[in-house]
């Protein structure tokens, strides 16, 4: 079965129970196990660039996420990447990070994303700027995660700028969080997660998982606490280049736990590059296996091109062909 790509609607068309006319959440709601990845916006103005980047993940991915500067580096801007994909119907996730807008602007970027037809928007704190290319640079954090997300919600929900002010035609999307259930304090995590999704969370992804005992710790605490009926869960995956991207990666890039047994996995490998490809695709197959879990966030930087092997390996779309440009419309529901 393949899905339709997502498009902009009105209130009157939204599937019953949905806050969003698009195929990501339609998927979650009906219990599929789905796919996300990101995409990189490129360092141009070509938009060549950005439909190239997302061909790669034709027919194996349920939505992409267009990154907002992450790690505080300059590329084309979330915003643009998702209106450029929108209207070749791309499910999208546009990133909003709060550390480059005040709330002026990110209202009006998430009404005009919701105009372009993105149905699914993700609300970050953002990497300080001393992370990035541009240190010198003023931040802004007007807002953090939970305040967008309270005030994305009450535009969607109340029709209203967080000013009081009417809007005529709220934003239909889906609510979105980052989440960390590998950093201490551990116990905490769960906590965290509950004050976003109370915040407007609807759909969660998380930092890589390479410690699948620890995350298995997590979801136990966060299906005692119901957190999984409350927010589809979706565990952040990737694949490793080698043992020694492994160890600068867990050196250098905070919250990013990589055990032991990991590195030394890859380090007696033949082949490391396939060893990674190939541990990325036994996680997957672990994680789907955990109870509360609602799919896999697949960031594969450098090596987008691995992710079409990885799904296609790990079977976890259990047959389902997703949606992209150029496809046969008369088989699409």
């Amino acid at each position: 079965m393949i899905e339709h790509g997502d498009v902009a609607v009105d209130a009157a068309h939204l599937p019953k129970g949905h806050s969003s006319a698009g195929s990501l959440e339609r998927h979650l709601r009906q219990g599929d196990f789905v796919v996300t990845t990101e995409i990189s916006p490129p360092d141009s103005s070509d938009p060549e660039e950005v439909y190239r980047r997302a061909r790669v993940f034709d027919g194996y991915v349920d939505a992409m996420n267009a990154t907002d500067g992450s790690g505080a580096n300059c590329h084309m801007s979330s915003v643009a990447v998702c209106a450029l994909l929108s209207r070749l119907e791309y499910s999208m996730v546009m990133q909003v990070s709060c550390r480059d807008r005040n709330r002026i602007a990110i209202q009006g970027d998430v009404l005009g994303g919701a105009a372009m037809g993105v149905s699914n928007i993700l609300c970050l704190t953002g990497d300080g700027v001393q992370a990035g290319d541009h240190p010198q640079a003023k931040p802004v954090f007007d807002l953090d995660s939970m305040t967008a997300l309270e005030i994305v919600r009450g535009m969607r929900d109340d029709s209203r700028f967080q000013s009081g002010r009417k809007i005529t035609e709220p934003p239909h999307v889906f609510l979105g969080a980052a989440a960390n259930p590998f950093a201490p304090p551990l116990d905490f995590r769960p906590f965290r997660l509950a004050k976003k999704i109370e915040a407007g969370a609807q759909f969660v992804q998380t930092q890589y998982c390479y410690d699948i005992y620890r995350l298995q710790s997590y979801m136990k605490q966060v299906r005692e606490m119901g957190l999984h009926e409350k927010a589809f869960i979706i565990i952040g995956v990737g694949p490793l280049a080698s043992a020694r991207a492994a160890e600068w990666i867990r050196s250098n890039v905070p919250g990013v736990h990589i055990p032991d047994g990991v590195i030394k996995r890859l380090a007696g490998a033949k082949d490391q590059k396939q060893e990674g490809k190939q541990l990325c695709i036994d996680l997957i197959q672990q994680i789907r296996e955990i109870e509360g879990v609602a799919g896999v966030h697949v960031m594969a930087y450098r090596q987008e091109e691995a992710v079409a092997e990885i799904i296609d390996k790990s079977k976890v779309l259990g047959g389902r062909t997703c949606w992209y440009p150029g496809i046969d419309r008369e088989n699409t529901v």
